[in-house]
């Protein structure tokens, strides 16, 4: 059975390809998903596989030429034995029918996590090129200043180019991969065909023609790749290809694209560049891993690069030192009711909600009641502009091993009673430490809680979280001597005792707003009404 295979679609832009390389030649054995040859559009550059397993009887388009998405490219023979024969004679011509049975190229992109992120790093790819993939499964891992998330395929079909490499960081919407639905193929039938200019059977002898039939002088002996796109623009801004050699490449293997070329036309004459790289351009059949940064050992001392999360956090936590007039005021908070209820509920409770009682739905509670009170602790600064969020989204800072932090939020948190709290923390939690967050969860926070008593610090100075104004440490419940005071009698009493820290924004919160702010929530756990669980 004849197999023809087509020019695919590239876009609902893209009209036209170039072949720019066959991996194969007539008469040679294909397999199914192999690679047989290579395309580039304005936009992209690709590699299609075979449809099915055979021989490639026919090619129909030699490398440089450029024809319509559609157009007749080649024919595979499935039967062997008749392939080979046909091979072996003259090239016919054909006016097969074809039928289109798919072949779009879909362009994975880097999504958009929120507003004030417009760019994120892959840290993990799960599938490798020629992988088939399934719709929603997991394709890769990106990691931005403010959460890792995974990231799912948005259609069945096959990993047919991974554009950006793990530890890359690139733009929000910049194309990472792309699947192909179905190969771009067509199989035969009854519907007469939209078929590549006829090549004369001299033409169809000749050896596909080389990229130094497009570009002169002609092309030195080194094998860096140059696209048509690339090499068009070469000739037009009469740039010699030892010229093309000296521009580093940031595409895919150090390939040059249209934007270095264009960036170095803009610089021409004005400074020296110096040599670019000279892969050695192998079809991609996995993707090709950065290697993990590596610790370097110099005598007495390490030298350990840090990770994405750990530089992400770096930025954002310099940023905020910059950004905020921090200032910070401590209270010293008696837990004893909220103590004693949760020692006496505290395993029916894990009984009716699946959850552990702890102390921070509670605080949670408290800070909600004070935002409420207190409405420029729920507010961003803006230029010269105070805005004051109508709605209290709670971000709840999460410790991420081995060395990492996250603050997800609890959406219209003043919505919540503190059960509710509880399992939206918990649930937070449970996603931050599993990857399991969604862009959402960490978008449009309007105040955070950090709980640094879990690993038994007493108070802190916390960083704000931009574009806030507050952020609340929790630090741990102590048991510790205190004077009570009753019926104007003092006595010295043991009881749980806790300390908060509230760091907030002196351009906008200034030190009498953060004490009643501050005050409220003490006052509110002090006074803590069991009615409200």
């Amino acid at each position: 059975m004849k197999v023809d295979i087509v020019m695919p679609k590239m876009g609902e832009s893209i009209t036209e390809g170039t072949l720019i390389k066959w991996y194969k030649k007539v008469g040679e054995k294909v397999s199914k998903d192999e690679i047989i040859f290579e395309i580039s559009t304005d936009k992209v550059d690709t590699e299609i596989p075979s449809p099915e397993e055979g021989v490639l009887s026919e090619i129909k388009v030699f490398e440089q030429e450029t024809v319509e998405v559609g157009a007749l490219v080649a024919v595979l023979e499935t039967d062997g034995e008749a392939a080979a024969s046909q091979a072996e004679e003259p090239a016919k011509k054909e006016t097969p029918s074809t039928t289109q049975v798919g072949g779009e190229l879909i362009d994975v992109t880097m999504p958009k996590m929120g507003e004030s992120i417009m760019e994120g790093t892959i840290i993990k790819w799960h599938k490798a090129v020629g992988d088939k993939i399934e719709k929603d499964e997991i394709l890769f891992e990106i990691s931005t200043d403010k959460v890792d998330t995974e990231v799912p395929s948005p259609v069945e079909g096959v990993l047919n180019d991974i554009v950006t490499g793990e530890n890359e960081t690139v733009e929000v919407g910049t194309v990472v991969a792309r699947i192909s639905t179905s190969g771009g193929l067509v199989k035969t039938s009854s519907a007469p065909p939209k078929s590549a200019p006829e090549k004369d059977e001299t033409q169809a002898e000749q050896a596909p023609r080389s990229a130094a039939d497009i570009v002169k002088p002609e092309q030195p002996a080194g094998d860096r790749f140059y696209s048509p796109l690339v090499m068009n623009i070469a000739r037009k801004e009469n740039i010699s290809f030892d010229e093309l050699e000296t521009i580093p490449g940031s595409g895919a293997s150090g390939r040059l694209t249209k934007k270095d070329v264009l960036d170095y036309l803009k610089n021409r004459g004005n400074q020296s560049v110096p040599p670019a790289p000279k892969p050695v351009l192998q079809p991609a059949r996995k993707a090709e891993r950065e290697p993990a940064p590596q610790v370097q050992s110099t005598g007495d001392t390490e030298v350990i690069p840090m990770d994405n999360i750990r530089q992400r956090i770096m930025y954002h936590m310099v940023n905020s030192r910059d950004t905020s007039v921090h200032v910070t005021a401590v209270a010293e908070v008696d837990m004893s009711r909220i103590y004693d209820y949760i020692q006496k509920n505290r395993e029916a409770f894990l009984k009716q909600e699946n959850v552990k009682l702890t102390y921070m739905p509670f605080i949670s509670h408290a800070v909600i009641r004070a935002l409420k009170e207190y409405p420029f602790l729920n507010a961003s600064i803006d230029d010269n502009n105070i805005i004051v969020k109508k709605f209290i989204n709670l971000g709840i800072a999460v410790a991420v091993e081995p060395n990492g932090l996250i603050v997800p939020n609890i959406k219209e948190a003043d919505g919540k009673n503190i059960r509710g709290l509880a399992k939206a923390i918990n649930n937070l939690s449970i996603k931050s430490r599993s990857k399991g967050l969604m862009p959402d969860d960490i978008m449009d926070g309007t105040f955070t809680i950090t709980n640094y008593g879990v690993f038994g610090s007493l108070f802190g100075t916390p960083i704000i979280n931009q574009p806030e104004v507050g952020i609340l440490g929790v630090g741990a419940v102590t048991r510790k001597p205190v004077v009570v005071e009753n019926n104007g009698l003092e006595s010295i009493a043991i009881k749980p005792m806790m300390y908060l820290s509230l760091s907030h924004d002196h351009r906008l919160v200034d030190g009498m707003l953060g004490g009643k702010f501050l005050k409220y929530i003490k006052d509110s756990l002090e006074s803590f009404d069991i009615n409200l669980v």
